[in-house]
């Protein structure tokens, strides 16, 4: 089984072009469904075994949304062992995935947003660490970009005249990005002060890239400082910026394309978020309101 695996792996970086975190999480999944096999040869798996490895999943009470990815993980895959002649009848296509559950993301008010980032300022013009921090939070409120892509940015992918960035996004998918003019103050700020020089933009304190577990611990410790309600999370700017935008007017489509989604459906969450400007028109626009 773990022969199989490892060429659909490379399937997925080699012709799917996959980014390595995507890769990884195929590889979790499935190696996690090898060890339910225990050595069952892969012509003898069937739906009968899909079933009871659905089962062990329910009976370690992981959610909805966990156990559907892992059972998209074997559909790429057994899709892959059909293709490619390694299997003859595809096991998977009689079950159904469970109902996912509808969740609403978490977003901040703009007040709280706003108490966020001034939580975030430079003690004097040497403070490097804290002109980097108030960039951080200002770039991703300004752009909704992911932490993934925050963190990937160099210098040539940012253009502070036209006022945009140049983002790589899920499925190494490039996008461009507006980005306002106190992001790039605030951008401009901390690379004018910074004692390294370097075509990345965010480093950490060795001089490095910062990583994703890093701007995650930024974001908490202002979170913190901010005294904002809980449930916030560095992913809630990218929330926050999708609800503001619709709630001040932007449509649908253009905040699809911000966000780098590629189905409608996904950003169509957000218009559940957007109650308060639809209560304002309709008491402007209602005769009886």
């Amino acid at each position: 089984m773990e022969k199989y695996i490892e060429k659909f792996l490379r399937y997925l970086e080699i012709e799917k072009n996959y980014s390595g975190n995507t890769t990884l999480n195929y590889k979790l999944d499935l190696f996690d469904f090898a060890r339910f096999l225990s050595g069952t040869e892969l012509d003898k798996i069937d739906y009968l075994t899909l079933r009871k490895y659905l089962a062990v999943l329910r009976e370690k009470n992981f959610g909805t949304r966990t156990i559907n990815r892992r059972l998209s993980s074997l559909r790429s895959f057994f899709k892959f062992l059909i293709r490619d002649g390694y299997l003859k009848n595809n096991p998977i296509l009689m079950l159904s995935s469970p109902r996912a559950e509808r969740h609403l993301p978490s977003f901040m008010t703009e007040e709280e947003v706003g108490k966020l980032i001034e939580s975030a300022f430079a003690k004097d013009e040497k403070d490097e660490r804290g002109l980097r921090d108030r960039a951080i939070l200002e770039t991703f409120y300004s752009t909704g970009i992911r932490i993934s892509e925050l963190v990937s940015l160099n210098a040539d992918d940012l253009d502070f005249i036209g006022g945009i960035v140049k983002v790589m996004g899920k499925g190494k998918k490039e996008r461009i990005v507006p980005i306002g003019d106190t992001a790039i103050s605030a951008l401009r700020k901390y690379l004018d002060k910074r004692k390294k020089q370097s075509v990345v933009i965010f480093l950490n304190k060795n001089g490095s890239r910062i990583t994703s577990r890093g701007v995650r611990g930024i974001v908490e410790k202002y979170i913190k400082l901010a005294g904002i309600k809980e449930g916030v999370s560095a992913h809630t700017f990218r929330h926050s910026f999708a609800t503001h935008l619709l709630n001040r007017g932007a449509d649908l489509r253009t905040v699809q394309e911000l966000l780098g989604h590629a189905n409608l459906s996904t950003t169509q969450v957000y218009t559940h978020l957007t109650t308060e400007r639809l209560k304002n028109v309709y008491d402007k626009a209602h005769p009886r309101a």
